[in-house]
């Protein structure tokens, strides 16, 4: 994309650039954010368990004004599930379906790069809770990224599978988690390991689940909590991991 790209915001700006409805199969309505003309494109899997607000929406509001495509897809068509049981009801089951979760992956995908502004040969997957869980999952099918990043989401694959990741693997979690704990961090980095992925993570001291999402108004499971200064170190990794895997190109 010719000139630099700016800077990346201190917050995530509120301003949507561009909304679009997807095309079916995307399991409800998305938002597809653009910003100028790029020659790189961002496919943002990022829904948290509750499915898409307005924080996943001004997180892609924010990617578009860097300059990449963005796109923000929904789990639950278009319902929020503030009901801590309701929602590990319908995201439980998913988490232990490969399957279903790359299907979702790949009908997000399709719509983002029907996008006339997208690049797909240059897309990344971007995922926060359950949307790093599918950002993992099409990896593992072999789907071609260029880079994926996951916070909380450590899910492992079955048997030899991870091998087929071909991009580098960002992860970021809390180091007081007690959904994402220590013994599953470790079995998820020996399966990057043992793969031979690109990996990192990054543990964020003090950090409950969700540490990147704002407090919300109703009830969430045990072991929640918001970790500003966390959050915005995060989301600048993550940023970070865009420039390096998605450089501008003229």
């Amino acid at each position: 994309m010719p000139g630099s790209r700016p800077r990346p915001p201190s917050a995530p700006p509120s301003t949507t650039l561009a909304k679009q409805r997807p095309a079916a199969g995307c399991r409800g309505p998305a938002t597809a954010v653009a910003g100028p003309p790029p020659s790189t494109a961002l496919g943002l899997g990022r829904p948290e368990g509750m499915g898409l607000s307005d924080v996943e929406r001004r997180r892609a509001d924010a990617l578009a004004e860097l300059g990449y495509v963005a796109l923000a897809f929904d789990l639950h068509g278009g319902r929020y599930l503030g009901d801590p049981e309701e929602m590990l009801a319908r995201c439980m089951p998913l988490l232990a379906d490969p399957d279903r979760m790359r299907d979702i992956g790949h009908a997000a995908l399709d719509v983002l790069r029907a996008k006339p502004r997208t690049d797909p040969d240059r897309i990344a997957a971007v995922g926060y809770g359950t949307g790093g869980a599918i950002a993992l999952e099409l990896g593992r099918a072999g789907a071609g990224l260029r880079a994926i990043a996951t916070v909380n989401g450590l899910t492992t694959g079955r048997p030899g599978e991870t091998a087929r990741i071909r991009c580098p693997v960002w992860a970021g979690v809390g180091s007081q988690d007690p959904i994402t704990p220590p013994a599953q961090q470790d079995a998820f980095t020996a399966e990057m390991q043992a793969a031979g992925v690109d990996w990192r993570l990054v543990i964020y001291g003090g950090a409950l689940h969700a540490f990147h999402h704002p407090t919300v108004d109703h009830p969430t499971v045990p072991g929640v909590g918001h970790h500003p200064r966390h959050a915005q170190r995060a989301w600048h990794d993550i940023v970070n991991l865009l420039a390096e895997c998605l450089p501008e190109t003229e």
